[in-house]
This record gives structure tokens, C-alpha cells and sequence, in this order.
């Protein structure tokens, strides 16, 4: 499969939310999307997998523990689904009407999760996600940096996903960093071990220079 090169939206702002489990993606995308709808920005917070009715099932394949053992290639490809359905019929009609999308987990995720931490290759994995995407990617991508031990540490109960080993969160985490790494002017990387009004300032921050003027 052919490389693609990268899509940015010329309309609308996007904004990814990564990191391993227990880092705060969630947290810190509710508060940016509750500062902006506050300054009159038209906001579409969303997630992955399942914030779709397809993907809504395909979150229950590959995150119940019921589900028992998913050849590795099989995971690939059915979030690679997932995240086709939702750039399709979410996430490119927010951006296409001007709004601000704030995502937690996208394309990424896939690379750390599926790529390093199943240990496939990861450019391989790449170019199944970004076909599905149509490589559309966001402005910026805010990565949540945490130890896994003290991410897992915050769950009582754990998904498919969550109980895999340490090594495998391990290589999770060490994967994130790389990817920021590789391209700076699109990333913005926390400790999300700081305390959480300082990484919503820091995310402001970032994120306010890619804003559209405010709605009236």
C-alpha cells in the first residue's frame, strides 16, 4: 500500500487527546471542550472506539474481556473500521461546517496499541490506519505522558485491553513520545503526573493559536 501524505483540514480545528491508560485523556478533552463551547466555539467532543453505531459494536469486540483472544492482524483491522466510520460520518462533518473537533484516542493510539505494543510492524499498521482515515490529521495531538504502572493503578475493573502485560503497556508508553518526536509542530507532549489545572493551561495554550475567531 502505497504511502499517503498528510490531509489538515482547511476548515474547522482538530485536536487529538493520547496516551496510555489511566493519563487523563478524558478529563483534560472534557475541560478544553467545556472552555471552548464557553468562548462561543461550535465543539464536538468525541472519542474512540464507539462513538458510532458500528463502532459502538466493534468497541465491544476488541474491549470485552469476553471476546478471549483476537488474532493481532484482526485487531488492526477492526479499528482501522472503526476509525473509518468515524472520520466518515463525525469527525470530517464537524471540520467541514468550521467546528472544533477534540478527539480522545485516534490514529495513534492504533500505532502504539496494535503497532509497538503487539510488536507488528508498525509501518505496516500505519498504512492500514491512514487508508481508513484518508490520512486526515489533526493540528494537534496533545499526548498525556504517564508511567503504565500508575495509570493501571487507577482501574479496578480492566477491559481486553487494559489487562494486557506491563510489557506490553510498557511499549505502549514509549511509543507516544517517539511519534511526537518525529514531528514537533503537530504535538504537544505532558506530564500527566502534574497537577490537572496546570495541563489545561498548557493545553490552552497550545491550543488557542489554531482557534477560528470566536462566534458572535
Amino acid at each position: 500500500m502505497p504511502a499517503s501524505r498528510p490531509v489538515y483540514a482547511d476548515h474547522g480545528v482538530f485536536v487529538c487527546f493520547e496516551g496510555g491508560e489511566g493519563s487523563g485523556k478524558s478529563t483534560q478533552s472534557r475541560r478544553l471542550a467545556t472552555w471552548l463551547r464557553a468562548a462561543g466555539h461550535d465543539v464536538l467532543l468525541t472519542f474512540e472506539p464507539g462513538d458510532t453505531p458500528v463502532g459502538a459494536d466493534l468497541r465491544r469486540i476488541v474491549l470485552s474481556p469476553e471476546t478471549g483472544a483476537l488474532g493481532d492482524r484482526t485487531e488492526v483491522l477492526l479499528y482501522a473500521a472503526d476509525k473509518a466510520e468515524h472520520v466518515e460520518t463525525v469527525v470530517r462533518p464537524a471540520l467541514a461546517r468550521g467546528g472544533v473537533v477534540i478527539t480522545d484516542r485516534y490514529v495513534d493510539s492504533t500505532l502504539a496499541y496494535q503497532g509497538a505494543g503487539r510488536a507488528l510492524d508498525v509501518a505496516e499498521v500505519e498504512a492500514v490506519a491512514r487508508w481508513a482515515t484518508g490520512d486526515l490529521r489533526p493540528h494537534l495531538t496533545v499526548v498525556l505522558d504517564l508511567e503504565p504502572e500508575a495509570g493501571l493503578a487507577r482501574f479496578e475493573g480492566r477491559d481486553r485491553i487494559e489487562a494486557e502485560s506491563l510489557e506490553f503497556h510498557q511499549r505502549v508508553r514509549a511509543a507516544f513520545p517517539r511519534m511526537a518526536a518525529a514531528d514537533p509542530d503537530h504535538y504537544l507532549v505532558l506530564d500527566a503526573r502534574a497537577d490537572v489545572d496546570e495541563i489545561e493551561a498548557a493545553v490552552r495554550a497550545a491550543v488557542t493559536p489554531l482557534l477560528p475567531p470566536r462566534a458572535t
